[in-house]
């Protein structure tokens, strides 16, 4: 089982950039799917970007292509979530989730979540 751990929000101008950080333990990190999501007040959690188990194949929602990077460390057991040119839409509490097979967009077929790090974003 896969335990899981954000941390790297904050507060951050427009424009700016941050850093996510997932620490994850348990023995099958390095066999599962991992993802960010993102849920904004009064909103939908949504799929922000996923990675595969290799690390080598990588999704992002539109709205963040071209912007946020997601990578992984199968030796630290860490997952990443490099995110440049912020935008205020961007606030939102960030969850790094777990999944066995294949990457998804849909919340639903990720069964291990962390709890969350907020990353708020001014104008």
């Amino acid at each position: 089982q896969v335990q899981l751990v954000e941390s790297g929000g904050g507060l951050v101008q427009a424009g700016g950039s941050l850093r996510l950080s997932c620490t994850a333990s348990g023995r099958t990190f390095s066999s599962s799917a991992m993802a960010w999501f993102r849920q904004a007040p009064e909103k939908e959690r949504e799929f922000v970007a996923g990675i595969n188990t290799s690390g080598y194949l990588s999704y992002y929602a539109t709205s963040v292509n071209g912007r946020f990077t997601i990578s992984r460390d199968n030796a630290e057991n860490m997952v990443y979530l490099q995110m440049n040119s912020l935008k205020v839409e961007d606030t939102a509490v960030y969850y790094c989730a777990a999944a066995v097979g294949l990457v998804d967009s849909d919340r639903g077929r990720y069964s291990k979540w962390g709890q969350g790090t907020q990353v708020t974003v001014s104008s």
